[in-house]
């Protein structure tokens, strides 16, 4: 879609509310182009004549008129706002869908950028509605003023007939510079509109690390830029005004001018020459308002091209629509992702695995893979051929003997083929919902949506049982949460949590998952925030919910920590260095025998 396609497709889709618009304007502004011709005639026919009866009835059709013009102005102008702020609110949906279409978005615009999109962006490209009607309201005043004053007399009809489009064509060729000028300013303002809600958001986290003063200085360099680009904006926006108001003066003057002249000669009559007077003082409000729209249009294509840079992203992955029908069996294979170099992991259902990575960055591009959001990249020689060694508990043997000792195993594949699967079927063939119902990742951000504690934890899943709500806020140690406030569930929580701490935002988003309950459960850092004593009632509560006595079987979580109380209730521990797995075991025999893990883990 091009930025002009939208627009078009913006009056397209309200049609109708514009064609009303349109009407209403229309016959607003042929009216008030009456109104000096009414003038005109009522001195002719009714004051020069002493006529009082012609007189009586002039003032009643005046009357009428003003009627009209106002009644239609009000009827068009609401079509138009109804119109405007339809469309407004359609935009920001498509781009609120965009940004959360699961299928993500090739985009690296921040969240407060898209917002700065989805509000300000769209009321301005809606309003390329209101533009269309004042263009023809305006159109049809130039046409009704210039046929009068043809009648009048033609060559003043003709100066207004040819001079007025001259004029506005003229004045055009300054829309290109007003489009950039305007797309530009509108990009700055739209960064900085992102980072101040990235700073507020992470206000507090900056002032406790003592970053404050940097975190201010760059958002005084991003203001300083949208400073910067808002003059420029603003400096052809001057001229292009100033132009129009100077051209429809000395068109005003120039009607004018010839008027007087003409009746000075005789050519009209005195009630004409008011017309024509009146006319001309007219006429200056169409011109300007065609130089307002060209103007106003400018910008609304800015503002649209950034529309469409926004919903016409590419998908980031797309997905199958493949079933998943064998056991939830996770199997990585030459994986070949961000920092991940060849990785090869399997879980099987009813593991509970914990996962260390000497790089954060291994962490997040697992992450990463496992939540669907990419799809694997295709291994490097290096990778195939390696034959680097992995430790599987306390001893040491190569790397492919492991995949050797897997490959006859149920849903196992080579090494080499460089997929990701569950349940035999690679992550990107399934479909959407069949991905996101079998394997859900918890990150360590934990987001909230204002509601209550009970919309909170019952977001993954509406229809599970108090019974169910009550054992996963047991094993997350959120009943203590919930017990410190008056409302319990119905406590009230602001958007992003903002009414919680840390490690109470931490275990509701716990909760959450363990509520969703699905086959394979990956959850990130889930006890960063939170003491000693309530972390290792957290690691007991999540083995005991997920893995014990009264646990489905089927049931398969991976915990990506370096926590060793949550290790230590894990069936078994991979390491990961380098992107590979480096290490394999019990978190008790990697702790005795591996230094690495045990410098890297215990504390």
């Amino acid at each position: 879609m091009t930025p002009g396609g939208l627009l078009r497709r913006a009056v397209g889709r309200h049609r109708r509310r514009v064609a009303v618009g349109v009407a209403g304007l229309s016959t607003h502004q042929a009216a008030e182009t009456m109104v000096p011709v009414a003038i005109g005639l009522v001195i002719d026919r009714a004051v020069v004549t002493g006529d009082g009866g012609v007189l009586t009835w002039s003032v009643v059709a005046l009357a009428a008129l003003f009627l009209t013009l106002t009644l239609a102005w009000r009827l068009g102008a609401r079509s138009l706002f109804g119109a405007m702020q339809q469309e407004t609110h359609l935009l920001r949906v498509e781009v609120a869908g965009r940004a959360l279409d699961p299928r993500g978005a090739e985009t690296s615009a921040p969240a407060g950028e898209l917002l700065s999109v989805a509000t300000g962006d769209a009321e301005r490209a809606s309003a390329v509605l209101d533009i269309v009607a004042l263009v023809v309201a305006g159109s049809v005043a130039m046409v009704i003023s210039a046929v009068v004053l043809l009648r009048i007399d033609v060559p003043l009809g003709l100066g207004v007939l040819i001079g007025v489009p001259i004029l506005v064509v003229l004045l055009q060729f300054a829309a290109p510079l007003l489009t950039r000028r305007s797309g530009a300013q509108q990009a700055a303002v739209g960064r900085l509109s992102g980072l101040a809600t990235d700073l507020v958001r992470g206000l507090h986290a900056l002032r406790g690390l003592g970053a404050g003063h940097n975190a201010g200085e760059r958002y005084r360099r991003s203001s300083a830029d949208a400073l910067r680009s808002t003059l420029r904006a603003a400096t052809p926006i001057g001229v292009y005004r100033g132009s129009t108001t100077a051209a429809s003066g000395l068109l005003l003057a120039a009607v004018a001018g010839f008027a007087g002249w003409f009746a000075v000669e005789g050519r009209i009559g005195i009630g004409e020459l008011i017309t024509v007077v009146g006319l001309a003082q007219f006429i200056a409000e169409p011109v300007q308002l065609f130089g307002f729209c060209g103007q106003a249009f400018a910008v609304a294509k800015a503002s649209a091209a950034r529309l469409v840079a926004v919903i016409d992203t590419p998908n980031r992955v797309e997905p199958g629509d493949t079933l998943l029908i064998d056991p939830p069996v996770l199997r990585l294979s030459g994986i070949e992702h961000g920092s991940l170099r060849g990785l090869d992991l399997r879980v099987d259902p009813g593991e509970f695995v914990g996962v260390v990575t000497e790089d954060a960055r291994d962490a997040e591009a697992l992450l990463e893979l496992l939540s669907g959001r990419v799809p694997a990249g295709p291994p490097t020689e290096e990778t195939r051929s390696s034959g680097a060694a992995v430790a599987v508990g306390a001893d040491v043997v190569p790397r492919a003997d492991v995949a050797a000792s897997r490959r006859d195993e149920p849903g196992a594949t080579p090494p080499s083929s460089d997929v990701a699967l569950l349940g035999g079927v690679p992550l990107t063939a399934l479909r959407l919902t069949e991905l996101r119902s079998a394997l859900l990742v918890e990150n360590h951000h934990v987001d909230l949506f204002e509601g209550t504690l009970r919309s909170a934890v019952l977001t993954g899943r509406p229809t599970a049982t108090a019974e169910q709500v009550a054992a996963a806020l047991r094993a997350s140690a959120a009943d203590e949460v919930v017990a410190a406030h008056p409302d319990g569930l119905d406590h009230a929580v602001a958007d992003r949590g903002a009414t919680l701490s840390g490690g109470q935002r931490q275990r509701i988003g716990l909760t959450r998952a363990l509520v969703a309950d699905p086959p394979v459960l990956v959850l990130h850092d889930p006890t960063t925030a939170v003491d000693a004593v309530t972390e290792e009632s957290i690691a007991t509560g999540l083995a005991r919910l997920r893995h014990g006595a009264d646990a489905p079987t089927s049931r398969t979580t991976i915990v990506l920590t370096s926590s060793p109380v949550l290790l230590a209730h894990t069936d078994r521990v991979v390491v990961i260095t380098d992107g590979r797995v480096r290490a394999v075991g019990t978190h008790a025999g990697l702790a005795a025998t591996d230094e690495r893990y045990r410098s890297g883990v215990l504390r």
